[in-house]
């Protein structure tokens, strides 16, 4: 019944939803850009949609309060950023604890601006040896979707040329807040959009 609901709420204002990956059961989806409030309900509309059951990474702040058990029958799990450490290691144990396990988590780490992405994701994805697919939303053509699937290959620098290419045409909602897509040891590099 969610599916069919979120199929029907994404067609009513106008969104196409693309899932076309080979099957797998556990993979690390990087959800770019992320420059809108509007990310978040779009994200799980889609996910709904396309009956995908995906945990997501959020703010502590949250998952304060009545909103808690809702987000985390969502999906949620909460992130306190200065437990970067600890956070990273339980979510590895949860790859190789579970069966399956689709982990979402926005690089930029914010709506505003940035100067670079935050590589966690590449390491998580690394140490639990699951692939990282690539989500997208893009506005101007109202499509949101999962089209690709690679293998980390361990040359974060070389990853993030394939991450660079296949964002460079898609655009976020508020686009003087899409930042480029280079991890922070490349921030100087050139050709990392």
């Amino acid at each position: 019944m969610i599916k069919s609901i979120a199929t029907t709420i994404l067609k009513l204002i106008g969104w196409q939803v693309s899932f076309s990956l080979p099957p797998r059961d556990k993979y690390v989806l990087v959800g770019a850009p992320h420059t809108s409030n509007w990310d978040f309900p779009l994200g799980l509309l889609a996910m709904w949609a396309s009956g995908l059951r995906v945990n997501w990474v959020g703010k502590h702040t949250l998952f304060k309060g009545p909103l808690d058990p809702i987000m985390r029958a969502m999906g949620g799990i909460p992130v306190n950023r200065r437990e970067g450490i600890g956070f990273t290691r339980k979510v590895i144990e949860s790859f190789a604890s579970r069966e399956q396990f689709v982990l979402a988590i926005s690089p930029e780490g914010t709506r505003s601006l940035t100067k670079h992405w935050k590589g966690g994701f590449h390491h998580i994805a690394l140490a639990a040896k699951v692939p990282i697919a690539l989500g997208y939303i893009d506005y101007p053509s109202k499509r949101i979707g999962i089209e690709r699937m690679f293998e980390p290959s361990g040359d974060i620098e070389a990853d993030f040329e394939i991450l660079a290419d296949y964002y460079r045409d898609i655009t976020g909602k508020r686009p003087e807040k899409q930042g480029p897509v280079r991890v922070r040891s490349v921030a100087g590099k050139k050709g990392c959009r």
